[in-house]
C-alpha cells in the first residue's frame, strides 16, 4: 500500500469508529429526556431507572466519543496538511461552533448526572434536553463541514489560491441541509433499533420484565417515528446528489450511460470495462422518476463523467444497496410493529416480533457505517470535490504504516472497554421489575 493509501484507511479506520459513538451521543439523549419526561408526568419508578441507566451509558459514549473525535481533529492536520493549509479558513467556523455545542453538552450531562436532588425536577429534565440539543447541534456542524467537501462554496478559487472566503456561505452550502436532516434522523434510527433490539433480547428471556418492557417501547417508538421521515430526507438527498455530484449518484446506481427512463439498478456486479453491470435487478424507469418524477427526466451517466474521475464504482454502488437494504429492513418491522400496536392498542410482544429486533439490532448502525462509505467514496478522487484531489493533499512524510496500526490497537482496546462497560450497566445490573398491567398504547402513538 501507497503512503496514500495508509492515510485514506487510517482515515477511515477512525470515521467507521467515531461516528458509532457520534450517533449515539445524538440518539441515547433523547431517549434519556424522553424517559426522565415520562416519569414526571406518571410518576412510574421504570422510567426514573431507565433514566439514571441510559445518563450513564450516555457517559460512557461521550467520552469515548470524546477521545475518537480529538484524534480525528489532529489526523485532519498531520495526514492532510495541503487541505487544512487552504481549507482551514473556510471550515474553521463550524468547527468552532461545534467546539462551543461539544462544550455545552459536557456542561449539562455533568448537571444530569450530577444533579439528582439537587436540582429541581424540572430544571434537571431542562438539562437533559439541553444535552440532547447540543448533541445535535454538534453532529449538524460537523456534517456541514463535510457538506462543503462535497459541495464547496465561499470562496473565489484561482490558480490553486483561495480568495475572498465567506465562512457563512461555506457552511450554508448547498449540500448541508439534507446532509445535516439525513444523519440525524439517522442517529434517531440507528439508536432506536439498538435500544429496542437490546431489550427484545431480554423481553424474549423474562416478558415479566417492566424495565426491559419500558425500554423496548420508548427505542420502537424512536425508530418507528424516525424512519419513514429518514427514507423522506433520503430521497430529497438522492435528487440534490444528482445535482451537485452526478458522478456519484451514477456510481451508487452502477449507471453507466445517460439516458432518459434510467431504471433502478439493484444489486449485480458493475463492470468499468464493459460499461455494464450483471446479473442485477433493474427495476424500468424508476430512477428517472425518483430524481425528476417523469420517465422522461435524463439522468446523467458514467460516460459523461472524464474516466479519471470517476468514484470506485464497485464500492460505492455495494454500500449504497447495502444502506438502502437496511432501511427498507427496518421501515418493514416499524411498520409491522406499528400496526400490531394499533389493531391491538397494547404493545405487542409476539415472539416472532422481538426476534426480529434483535436481529434488527445492528442494522442501523450497518446503514450509517454504509451510507458514509457512499458519501466519502463517492467523491473520490476529491477531497474538495472539482477543486483539489485526495492525492494532492496528503501528507509527503513516509512511514505512515506505523501510525495507522497503532490507531488500530488503540481502537481495539478502547472497544472492548466500551463493551466491558455497558455489559455491567445494561446486562449484569438490569433489575428485574415484573409487569404490573398490560402497558395501553393509544392509537395517536401507534
Amino acid at each position: 500500500m501507497s503512503n496514500l493509501d495508509y492515510a485514506r484507511s487510517q482515515m477511515a479506520l477512525s470515521l467507521a469508529f467515531h461516528i458509532i459513538f457520534a450517533t449515539a451521543g445524538v440518539g441515547m439523549p433523547l431517549l434519556m429526556a424522553i424517559s426522565e419526561g415520562l416519569y414526571l408526568r406518571t410518576k412510574r419508578t421504570v422510567y426514573l431507572d431507565l433514566t439514571k441507566r441510559w445518563a450513564k451509558g450516555t457517559a460512557i459514549l461521550f467520552a469515548v466519543g470524546a477521545v475518537s473525535g480529538t484524534v480525528l481533529s489532529f489526523e485532519l492536520g498531520l495526514l492532510w496538511p495541503s487541505f487544512m493549509e487552504h481549507a482551514g479558513a473556510i471550515i474553521g467556523m463550524p468547527f468552532s461552533l461545534e467546539g462551543f455545542a461539544f462544550f455545552t453538552e459536557a456542561i449539562f450531562l455533568g448537571l444530569f448526572l450530577y444533579g439528582w436532588n439537587r436540582l429541581p425536577p424540572l430544571v434537571h429534565w431542562f438539562s437533559g434536553l439541553m444535552v440532547a440539543a447540543s448533541g445535535i447541534l454538534s453532529a449538524i456542524f460537523v456534517v456541514t463541514a463535510n457538506a462543503w467537501m462535497n459541495a464547496p462554496a465561499g470562496f473565489v478559487y484561482n490558480q490553486g489560491k483561495f480568495s475572498a472566503i465567506d465562512p457563512i456561505a461555506a457552511m450554508l452550502n448547498p449540500a448541508s441541509l439534507h446532509e445535516a436532516v439525513h444523519m440525524t434522523l439517522a442517529s434517531f434510527v440507528a439508536t432506536g433499533f439498538l435500544v429496542a433490539g437490546i431489550h427484545a433480547y431480554f423481553l424474549l428471556r423474562n416478558r415479566q420484565s417492566e424495565f426491559h418492557r419500558s425500554a423496548f417501547f420508548l427505542g420502537a417508538l424512536v425508530a418507528g417515528v424516525s424512519i419513514p421521515l429518514q427514507l423522506a430526507s433520503g430521497d430529497l438527498a438522492a435528487r440534490q446528489v444528482a445535482r451537485l455530484q452526478p458522478a456519484k449518484l451514477a456510481a451508487m446506481e452502477a449507471h453507466y450511460h445517460t439516458q432518459t427512463h434510467a431504471p433502478f439498478v439493484i444489486g449485480g456486479i458493475p463492470n468499468d470495462a464493459a460499461g455494464e453491470t450483471s446479473y442485477a435487478l433493474k427495476i424500468p424507469a424508476a430512477l428517472s422518476l425518483l430524481l425528476g418524477h417523469s420517465p422522461s427526466t435524463e439522468v446523467t451517466g458514467l460516460d459523461r463523467i472524464a474516466r479519471d474521475q470517476w468514484p470506485n464504482v464497485g464500492l460505492v454502488h455495494l454500500s449504497f444497496d447495502l444502506m438502502v437494504g437496511c432501511g427498507m429492513v427496518m421501515l418493514a418491522l416499524a411498520s409491522g410493529h406499528g400496526f400490531l400496536a394499533w389493531r391491538r392498542r397494547l404493545l405487542p410482544t409476539d415472539r416472532w416480533l422481538l426476534q426480529a429486533f434483535v436481529l434488527a439490532t445492528p442494522l442501523g448502525f450497518v446503514a450509517i457505517e454504509a451510507g458514509w462509505m457512499v458519501t466519502e467514496l463517492g467523491r473520490q478522487p476529491w477531497i474538495i470535490y472539482g477543486v483539489m484531489r485526495t492525492r494532492d493533499a496528503v501528507t509527503p512524510m513516509p512511514g505512515l504504516v506505523y501510525p495507522f496500526w497503532t490507531i488500530s490497537v488503540v481502537y481495539a482496546v478502547l472497544s472492548l472497554i466500551v463493551v466491558v462497560l455497558l455489559r455491567r450497566q445494561f446486562v449484569e445490573t438490569a433489575p428485574v421489575v415484573p409487569l404490573p398491567a398490560p402497558v395501553a398504547v393509544s392509537s395517536s402513538v401507534a
